[in-house]
């Protein structure tokens, strides 16, 4: 830059302080959003489904039949031996203190077992309201109030989600911190500084300010659907990339400030060389990222524009917050070990022995180029093999905890002692003329336990039905004399009640749901299927088609933005052949490490889509940086020279970089949630199998043994190497 187009003294201090200012006052106003997540978080699965599953047209009318909308707790209580009267009045005595609480819409009489050995209660919570808060009142009074030897516990869809509301507890927190904390180590260690490490994570951490405060009032507008794994995602993504693109930026920094450059003029020159492969990467991880639109879960759409705004917030403190302080800081930034002047340039030539560990590797990749790659490529598809053994299907929401949790422990009492499915039915919605034909088909199905029928005449809101001469027939309840109750009718239809023999929500109720619902498919029945069991089956199904969609349309866009990028064809489909061996290695270790060493149940069938989604947008950013510098040298150098500079010019904070990512997504695993712990270790392996088998050995191995060609078409291809 001539000394004529040098700013003034005065705007190379004002136009870095204007920038940490704004961004300042961004963090400030987005930092209190933190407490706030509750306010506009669901977990409520069948939210997220989309309206033509049948979970959903018999979830939007259940307020219809049953008088509002409500989701079930059930109180287990047993003892040691059959229960004697005085326990079942202190049950009775229980129920009736449950249903003066706040939030609880019914509760019904104490319901003893056949085996006499224990009885439950069945609570109807208002699913508008804070179900985990009222879930931890009644769990605190039946605690205080279970007496004469009962143990008690509370179970059914509501203790469940209580319980999985706790397993987030923690996640703007601890997960924040354990986060954090890993990065701030990892970059003490790589650049021996007490300043620079906080300046980065600065950076990361007012993007992830300002880009909650975005999401929190489009999650308030009910734009998108906020979870506790979307805001878990977005946390450690934000953390994550906008850490790897602060890397990218200080490592241009500090090969200008090793050149001798003043303060500003290095943070201009950086800016110039970092832009380029900032947006490039970000912009392909936000065009992976919003191929989720695609996905018929409101909770997958979600995190598609939710993590695209992090992602965009995290490339924008990149590429103006750092390098504002850095402008202001300049080399100071490095103390006590500041670049020198020639300590950042390259070898001459690196086929030749050279100091240091990126251009020893860099001499062996030319020397061996060929064995390199295809040893790697070996190793990786030999770790794929493991992708056999991965079950990712769906696993029991008693097992989505990993911790305590008194859902599942309550869960297995109750099938002691009552038809596992107790509490959480089947809904079966079907027209009033065909209630018998209906009720009779599902009575035969394995799998169902019991049949009934809601009505608003039987104090416990439901009869038991029989079909007698093609005639449904309720049972009267109550003194002999009470007429027989008439069923709810809504719309001409009415609502059978069918309680399932296997845990709602085991994946043998899913089957009966299935079944059931491939049995009415072969009638001319018009009825639809719902439940707490549907909801997870169509849950599962749904996530299982958008892995099957969205996958290859991922592929398709990140290899279009990479042929754009290199002005090349051969090298991107290179790029993502090797980023999908890559994650297919990933996957098969990860299968072998939950199945053979954590001894998990399965999988969602949502975590290899995401694991995918990461691994193929973030894996490849790795892959730009390293081509779009090689691309740079090779201008300059030639292909294969240019290849060895560019993997010494990009080893140590690509390097840097991918073990930072994968600190990041490996403390998510200290949320105990099933999904967020196998995704946490899939794309923290995955990440370090980029870092350093991928990126470091097979890619430039293979570039090189191809040399100019890699190229192919554009005009490098032609070029003398």
């Amino acid at each position: 830059m001539s000394p004529a187009s040098t700013p003034s003294r005065w705007l190379r201090v004002a136009l870095p302080l204007v920038l940490v200012v704004i961004w300042l006052a961004g963090g400030s106003l987005g930092g209190p959003y933190f407490g706030k997540v509750d306010e506009v978080s669901t977990n409520d699965q069948s939210s997220f489904l989309p309206q033509s599953a049948e979970s959903t047209q018999v979830q939007e009318r259940l307020g219809d039949f049953l008088g509002g909308d409500a989701i079930p707790a059930l109180v287990v209580f047993d003892a040691d031996r059959a229960l004697d009267t005085a326990q079942l009045e202190n049950v009775q005595a229980v129920a009736d203190r449950i249903g003066d609480l706040e939030g609880v819409q019914e509760v019904s009489p104490a319901i003893p077992s056949d085996d006499g050995e224990a009885a439950q209660i069945v609570v109807s919570i208002d699913a508008s309201g804070e179900v985990t808060d009222v879930v931890g009142e009644v769990r605190d009074l039946v605690a205080a109030d279970a007496r004469d030897g009962l143990s008690a516990w509370v179970t059914g869809p509501a203790g469940f989600t209580a319980d999985l509301a706790t397993g987030f507890t923690g996640i703007d927190g601890l997960l924040l911190l354990v986060a954090l904390g890993a990065v701030f180590v990892i970059l003490v260690i790589v650049y021996r500084s007490p300043l620079l490490p906080i300046l980065v994570l600065l950076t990361s951490v007012f993007a992830l300010c300002v880009a909650l405060l975005s999401v929190w009032w489009l999650a308030k507008a009910e734009i998108v659907v906020l979870n506790g794994q979307v805001q878990g995602i977005l946390f450690i993504l934000v953390i994550g990339a906008a850490t790897d693109y602060a890397l990218l930026y200080v490592a241009r920094f500090r090969e200008a400030i090793g050149a001798g450059r003043r303060r500003w003029d290095a943070a201009t020159d950086a800016w110039k060389g970092s832009v380029e492969p900032i947006l490039a990467s970000g912009g392909t991880v936000i065009a992976g990222l919003l191929c989720l639109l695609l996905s018929d879960l409101a909770s997958n759409r979600a995190l598609g524009p939710i993590a695209s705004i992090g992602i965009a917030f995290a490339m924008l403190s990149a590429l103006t917050f750092l390098p504002a302080l850095l402008a202001l800081v300049g080399r100071a930034a490095f103390w006590p070990f500041i670049p020198k002047s020639g300590m950042t340039e390259l070898p001459a030539d690196l086929t030749q022995p050279a100091r240091g560990l990126w251009a020893t590797l860099a001499r062996f990749v030319a020397r061996r180029a060929r064995i390199v790659w295809i040893l790697s490529t070996v190793v990786l598809l030999a770790a794929s093999v493991g992708v056999t053994q991965l079950k990712a299907d769906g696993v029991p929401a008693s097992e989505l905890v990993l911790g305590a949790s008194q859902a599942r422990d309550g869960q297995a009492v109750l099938a002691e002692h009552f038809p596992a499915g107790s509490g959480s039915p089947l809904y079966v919605i079907v027209p009033e003329d065909e209630a018998a034909e209906a009720a009779e088909l599902v009575a035969d199905q394995a799998g169902i336990d019991s049949v009934g029928i809601v009505t608003a005449d039987a104090p416990s809101g439901q009869a038991d039905v029989a079909v007698e001469g093609g005639a449904l027939v309720l049972t009267a309840q109550g003194p002999p004399g009470t007429p027989a109750p008439a069923p709810t009718v809504d719309g001409g239809d009415v609502m059978l009640v069918a309680t399932l023999s296997d845990a709602a929500d085991s994946l043998a109720a899913e089957d009966t749901v299935r079944d059931l619902r491939a049995a009415i498919s072969g009638t001319t029945l018009d009825a639809v299927v719902g439940g707490t069991t549907a909801v997870d089956l169509d849950t599962n199904d749904t996530s299982i088609r958008d892995r099957t969609v969205i996958i290859p349309v991922i592929l398709v866009v990140v290899l279009l933005i990479l042929m754009l990028l290199l002005r090349s064809i051969l090298a991107p489909v290179l790029l993502i052949l090797s980023v999908i061996v890559s994650f297919a290695a990933a996957l098969g270790v990860s299968a072998l490490v939950f199945t053979e060493v954590f001894g998990f149940p399965g999988g969602d069938p949502a975590v290899p889509l995401y694991g995918f989604v990461f691994l193929v947008a973030l894996g490849i950013d790795y892959n730009i940086f390293l081509m779009s510098r090689v691309r740079e040298e090779s201008i300059h150098h030639g292909t294969r020279r240019g290849i060895l500079r560019g993997l010494v010019a990009t080893g140590g904070v690509i390097t840097s970089a991918g073990l930072v990512l994968a600190a990041t997504f490996a403390a998510l695993g200290v949320i105990q949630i099933l999904f967020l712990v196998q995704l946490a270790f899939i794309v923290a392996f995955g990440v370090l199998l980029d870092t350093f088998i991928v990126r470091s050995l097979l890619v430039p191995a293979l570039a090189y043994d191809i040399g100019k060609r890699i190229w192919w078409p554009s005009k490098l291809a032609r070029v003398d190497d």
